[in-house]
């Protein structure tokens, strides 16, 4: 059973971004939330900024930036089921998170990727179609 998160509990974003699960270092959060790239309450913050219960934090995820609300505050690095359970994604970051998606996934049809390398004569016609 997953422990209750004390009210009088201060841990710093860094850290319970790592804790989450959005990073996999403690680095790579303090360098993403140094850079600017994590909102905490729609502001830039430091990695040192203490976290609060109810907090919307903005976070970058591959290609989206996801919006989240802080639901339970813990120092240790948990199993991802348990950390899923640490926050929850705001209905619009999920709602545009799918528009995005979908909108790369459409781009994607009318870019295909070839199956494989040129070999060397089809990069010799193609250097020539391109000098045309």
């Amino acid at each position: 059973m997953p422990q209750q998160s004390d009210p009088s509990e201060e841990v710093r974003i860094d850290k319970w971004l790592w804790a989450a699960r959005f990073f996999k270092t403690r680095g790579l959060a303090r360098d993403a939330i140094a850079g600017g790239k994590v909102q905490y309450n729609s502001q830039r913050c430091k990695p040192s900024r203490t976290i609060e219960l109810g907090a919307i934090i903005k976070v970058p995820m591959s290609y989206d930036l996801i919006e989240i609300e802080v639901l339970q505050i813990k120092h240790q690095r948990l199993s991802a089921p348990l950390a899923r359970q640490m926050y929850q994604e705001t209905a619009e970051s999920e709602q545009l998170r799918e528009k995005n998606a979908e909108a790369r996934r459409l781009h994607a049809f009318h870019s295909p990727k070839p199956d494989h390398r040129p070999d060397k004569k089809q990069r010799r016609q193609i250097i020539q179609f391109k000098q045309q």
